[in-house]
Parts: structure tokens; C-alpha cells; sequence
């Protein structure tokens, strides 16, 4: 019997877990249950993913780096890439004002309604942590985000994967001096990173065979931890608009991929579906990370050099899916509480989702603590944005699931228009 292909594992795993978890539902202590049993080995997993993601990004990307003939190859490569990624964000914003516009979300959202969702959620940790992260952010220094992407010291940047970029940046600095001195006096550190990015690629494979469990776990987890199932009809327009959007992004995607590649966009589906599929589970960029490597590169064909530059640059800086969300909530919490925005506010919007994007973490929940700095861009009143958190904070997560899908999806279509532009995409034999 001929063995079921990863994503058809995966996607059975996460509707037994959808599943299993409204059962747990109906019964007595069956939350807590999932939570002390089931829980922990999706977060082992998750875990794992994390694990292996920073030494992925320091074997992949100097590797990557290293075998390009010239610098001036890399710097082809990373103009084209972080042009398509500022592109197709700017494309996600604008897709999210126009649909909150047409369909007007929040003015359907009784003052009763908002009154219950405050005294529910306002006052939950996860809000006020939202609005503490991202004060600070907001009191950081105009240049700070440079200051944030040059570690002080390497081995503290590996330790902690919110430091992504720094790494990043320490990786390209030691690819491109490898480049500079010469293909004699790199070959030993060429060598260790070859053979580092080689274990590290079987460490996912490794890893991907407990994936479908994994992915029952977290599933079962999040359907038994949800919130008041009336509090969430009434979001239901908020969410259908975003879910629109999202879908809107994918048809996007496809048209820019069979344009450039002539290529049909259901083999690239199909491609990077189990990272998809992970990335809705775990709602990370970065755990999702070492998947999407092995896809675009095993899969879709894309050479190493790209891909290992590409996708954990696109990781760190291109939230598509998270930057269409930021459009379409800040525009509905103005609707539903009353908050005029002028043309001008919805431009300031575009301005401030992109380059928050930029700066926001590749981690769940990233997202909400990037949306009170659109708010205030807009002069939306300080005093309510507790309130308008709250408002959205029923269905965060698994819109931020969803949206996570998008990233990931962004990234690999990047990856694969880049690769195909310097001439290094691979035909994969069927």
C-alpha cells in the first residue's frame, strides 16, 4: 500500500485534532484534559521546530552565500527579493482597506455587543501584554530597528530566536567575508557549514515524522481553549472579511507565479502545503521555517543560494498576511467605536502596517502588539485601545493561524519568482 503523502498526513491530523477537541468540549474536565495531555506534544514539537531554526539559518545562509561565484550575484538576489517582499505587502494592505471598506464590519457591531466583549476580554493578561510591548516599541529610537538587526555579540543573538534578523546578519556579514578571501582560505569553514546544514535538514526530516501528531495537539488545543461561541458568531462578518483577504492574497500569489514561471500554480500549491499546514497549527513564521527550506528547495526547485537567503530574510521582514489583518482591524475597532478616518489616515496605515511589518517578530500573537502602533498612527484615542483589542481579541488566534499561512506562502512565492529571474530554478522530476 502505497504510503499517504505529508500534507494529506498532516491535514488528517488536524481534523481528527479539530475534532476530537469540540468533543472535549462536552465533556467534563475534557479542557483540561487536552491541556495537561495532549498539549505538551505539540509544544515539544513547536519546540523542536525552534530548535533547529536559528542552526538552519547560519548553515543555510552562509552555505548559500559561500557558493556564489560573486558578491555582485548576492546583491542581485537580495535587492529583488526585499523589493517583491515590500511589493506584495503593500498589495496585502491595500486588498484588506478595500474589502473593511466595502463591507463595513464594525458598523454591524451592536453597542451591546462591544460592551460584552470588553467586560470579557479588556482586562485578560494577553491584552494589557499587547499594549505594554508595543509602548515600547513605540518610544524606540527612529533608528532603533538598525540598532536591533547588529548583535553585540553573536552567541546571544543564536540564543534567543526572536533575534532572527540578527543572526541573519551575521550571517551574510560571514558569507560575504568568506566570498572576499577566497574559495582556498574558506574551505575548512565551507566545509563545517556544509556538512552543519546537512545534518540539520535530516534533523527535519526527523522531526516531520511526528508532524501529524503534532499537529492533532495543537489543533484539539486551540478548538478546546476557545472563547464564548456567541462572542464569536458576533465577529463572525470581522473574521469572514479577513479570511476573504487571506484568500484574496493566494489568488495573488498564483497570478504572480504563472506570469513569471509559466508554470501551473497548483504544482506550487501542492508543493509547499505541508508548510501551510504547519504554519496554521504552530501560528509561527519562524517554527514553520526549516519546513518551508526543505519544500522550496526539495520541491519547487529552488536553488539553495536563493532559498537560504530568501526564506529566513522573508521570515523576519514580509508578514503579508499579518499587514492585510492590520488594515482590515484597524479600519473595523474605528468603525465599531465611532472613530472617523479620513482618506489620509487609511494612506497612514499603508505607511505605518509596512514598516511595522518590518520590525515585527516571526512569532504567534506578533501581530496584535504591531496593530496598537497603526492605531495610534491614525490618532485612534489611547484610551481605547484597551477596548479595541478586546474587541478582536476572541478571534485572534485563529485568524492569526491563518494569516500565518499567508506569510509562509508569500515567502515561498518570492523565493521561487527570485530564483527563477537569476536563472536558478530547477526543474524537479515528477
Amino acid at each position: 500500500m502505497k504510503k499517504l503523502a505529508l500534507h494529506w498526513r498532516i491535514l488528517i491530523g488536524m481534523l481528527l485534532g479539530v475534532l476530537f477537541g469540540v468533543l472535549m468540549l462536552y465533556i467534563s474536565g475534557g479542557k483540561l484534559f487536552i491541556q495537561n495531555w495532549i498539549n505538551p506534544f505539540g509544544i515539544i514539537f513547536i519546540n523542536l521546530l525552534k530548535l533547529i531554526a536559528i542552526p538552519l539559518i547560519l548553515a543555510s545562509i552562509i552555505k548559500g552565500i559561500s557558493d556564489l561565484k560573486d558578491i555582485a550575484q548576492f546583491k542581485t538576489i537580495g535587492v529583488r527579493s526585499v523589493t517583491l517582499f515590500i511589493t506584495t505587502t503593500i498589495v496585502a494592505i491595500i486588498i484588506g482597506l478595500l474589502l473593511v471598506n466595502i463591507f463595513s464590519p464594525g458598523k454591524g457591531i451592536s453597542e451591546e455587543t462591544v460592551s460584552r466583549i470588553t467586560n470579557e476580554f479588556v482586562g485578560r493578561q494577553g491584552v494589557q501584554s499587547k499594549l505594554a510591548e508595543a509602548s515600547v516599541q513605540k518610544e524606540s529610537a527612529p533608528l532603533q530597528f538598525l540598532l536591533d538587526m547588529v548583535p553585540e555579540n553573536v552567541f546571544s543573538a543564536m540564543s534567543d530566536n526572536k533575534l532572527m534578523l540578527q543572526v541573519i546578519f551575521f550571517s551574510v556579514f560571514l558569507g560575504v567575508s568568506m566570498l572576499l578571501i577566497g574559495e582556498a582560505k574558506a574551505k575548512p569553514l565551507k566545509t563545517l557549514f556544509d556538512s552543519l546544514n546537512d545534518a540539520v535538514l535530516k534533523m527535519v526530516d526527523i522531526i516531520m515524522v511526528t508532524a501529524p501528531f503534532a499537529v492533532f495537539a495543537l489543533l484539539a488545543n486551540v478548538v478546546a481553549s476557545s472563547g464564548d461561541p456567541d462572542l464569536l458568531l458576533a465577529l463572525v462578518k470581522y473574521a469572514g472579511v479577513v479570511i476573504l483577504g487571506l484568500f484574496l492574497m493566494i489568488i495573488f500569489y498564483c497570478t504572480v507565479l504563472t506570469l513569471v514561471t509559466r508554470k501551473n500554480p497548483i504544482w506550487f500549491l501542492k508543493a509547499i502545503s505541508p508548510a501551510q499546514l504547519l504554519a496554521f497549527s504552530t501560528s509561527s513564521s519562524a517554527a514553520t521555517l526549516p519546513v518551508t527550506m526543505e519544500r522550496v528547495e526539495n520541491q519547487l526547485g529552488v536553488d539553495k543560494e536563493v532559498a537560504s537567503f530568501v526564506l529566513p530574510v522573508g521570515a523576519t521582514i514580509n508578514m503579508d498576511g499579518t499587514s492585510l489583518y492590520q488594515g482590515v482591524a484597524a479600519v473595523f475597532i474605528s468603525q465599531a467605536l465611532g472613530h472617523h478616518l479620513e482618506i489620509t489616515d487609511q494612506l497612514m496605515i499603508i505607511l505605518t502596517a509596512l514598516l511595522a511589518s518590518i520590525g515585527s517578530a516571526a512569532v504567534p500573537g506578533a501581530g496584535m502588539v504591531m496593530l496598537v502602533i497603526v492605531l495610534e498612527s491614525i490618532g485612534f484615542p489611547s484610551d481605547k485601545l484597551a477596548v479595541g483589542l478586546a474587541l478582536i481579541f476572541a478571534v485572534d488566534r485563529p485568524l492569526d493561524m491563518a494569516r500565518t499561512v499567508i506569510n509562509v506562502t508569500g515567502d515561498a512565492m518570492v523565493s521561487v519568482v527570485v530564483a527563477k529571474s537569476v536563472g536558478k530554478l530547477n526543474d524537479i522530476p515528477k
